[in-house]
């Protein structure tokens, strides 16, 4: 007998699921469906094996299904389904906050945990502008996101965030916040192999800021490492370091979402140890337990931290938290997670696969309509006159067809596979892309 819950579902039984992200009324007109997954693919309900070129949404790193991470949510579900972080715990909580502080940037020892990364920024939002409060500078509630930056969908992020289209429904958002300019100029860094050369002194423009707002004012800045969802965007060479001494001289937190980054994705634990550059608060989520149960974190510094524990040791000391921050089958997933990314060498093994994804990125750049091409990577197509977003969604489309999943974002193809991928899954991914670029106009 079929399994109902493995069928692709009827016309009937979609309609009461609102997707998010979606054109709902496209998708189930022509839904794509999947029913199981095995390390690098996804499989249909008719048996279809997809090869999965974004890790899910970012965040399988280790490949779907990992089977040290399956049997502890299993195992955790048996024990303990659910208990409250509100002034009680669990040892896995505990035992994951001290394995995450192991293998973060130095001195980032502390984790405070949510359920996503829209939360984690958010929370990080907030943990800035009390941690001024609380260090008697109430006048620092200014914010300084990025041009293209992506920090999710709760107010807090979607304030700080870049991308107008997000925006434009929800009605006036956070006030005092500015933005830096965004470091994605084609006529100067297009094609760039690794980091940029050029635009480190975009930095400088958050002195422009200072200069307007006064600096006394401002709490934080905000960046992604790597620009993600807006288009998958490397920062340039010494950019970061610039932002962190502007930071430095002004007494302003910088923050790195590493909802993206985190967990290996550009080959080391996170973004910050790769690049280079350590700031006050990093925010995570996705990879923390390869996508199998949600969760995410902001882990902060010391003196961020010890600012809070001076109050009356009776009070809590952070008004802000979650029904399910730290939800014991998220810690077990998590704890599973970080064992297989250790026991695997996924970190390790991760730089060695990048030379030959990048190769394999850049040997598109005599293809059809191909005007730039990023690190993880990201393709960016010339649109179409009056029709944009078309011709990305014509080279998703013709993919899934032929049995390979990649995502759009505009008229950028954005891949960001299970770092497992071998070379020849690389091949078979960048050559499915070329076809679908030949077959454009």
């Amino acid at each position: 007998m079929k399994d109902a819950m493995t069928d692709a579902p009827s016309a009937e039984a979609m309609e009461a699921y609102w997707l998010p992200f979606t054109a709902n009324r496209a998708f189930k007109a022509q839904p794509k469906i999947f029913s199981g997954a095995d390390g690098m693919y996804y499989i249909t309900p008719d048996g279809r094996r997809i090869l999965d070129g974004m890790a899910g949404l970012w965040c399988v790193n280790a490949g779907h299904n990992a089977p040290r991470i399956a049997a502890a949510i299993r195992e955790q579900a048996g024990k303990l389904d659910y208990v409250s972080s509100f002034g009680m715990s669990h040892p896995l909580a505990f035992e994951l906050a001290r394995r995450i502080a192991a293998v973060a940037p130095e001195g980032l020892d502390h984790v405070f945990f949510v359920n996503s990364g829209s939360e984690a920024v958010d929370t990080a939002l907030k943990i800035a502008r009390a941690y001024h409060q609380a260090r008697g500078d109430g006048r620092r509630i200014r914010l300084v996101g990025r041009a293209k930056g992506y920090h999710g969908m709760g107010f807090g992020g979607l304030s700080v965030a870049g991308i107008s289209r997000h925006k434009r429904d929800f009605g006036p958002l956070l006030g005092e916040v500015d933005h830096l300019p965004h470091t994605h100029h084609p006529e100067h860094n297009a094609f760039s192999r690794g980091l940029p050369a050029w635009g480190a002194h975009l930095a400088d423009e958050l002195e422009a800021i200072c200069a307007i707002q006064d600096p006394s004012t401002i709490a934080a800045v905000i960046v992604e490492p790597v620009t993600g969802s807006g288009g998958v965007l490397p920062p340039p060479v010494g950019y970061l370091e610039r932002l962190r001494k502007i930071c430095d001289r002004h007494g302003i937190l910088l923050i790195f979402d590493e909802v993206i980054t985190g967990f290996g994705r550009i080959g080391a634990p996170f973004g910050a140890q790769a690049l280079g550059v350590t700031p006050d608060i990093i925010t995570c989520a996705k990879g923390m337990t390869n996508g199998a149960v949600p969760m995410g974190g902001v882990l902060v510094n010391r003196q961020v931290f010890d600012t809070f524990m001076d109050g009356p040791a009776e009070a809590p000391e952070l008004m802000h938290g979650y029904t399910y921050s730290g939800h014991p089958l998220a810690c077990a997933a998590g704890i599973a997670a970080l064992d297989t990314y250790e026991q695997d060498g996924i970190f390790e093994n991760t730089p060695k696969t990048a030379s030959v994804w990048e190769d394999a990125a850049h040997a598109l750049k005599d293809a059809p309509h191909v005007v730039d091409i990023g690190l993880l990577a990201a393709i960016e197509l010339a649109p179409r006159a009056g029709a944009g977003g078309t011709r990305a969604a014509s080279v998703m489309q013709h993919c899934f067809d032929k049995g390979v999943l990649v995502r759009t974002a505009g008229d950028t193809l954005v891949l960001s596979p299970p770092l497992i991928i071998t070379p020849d899954e690389i091949d078979r991914l960048f050559s499915t892309i070329r076809e679908g670029l030949m077959s454009l106009n």
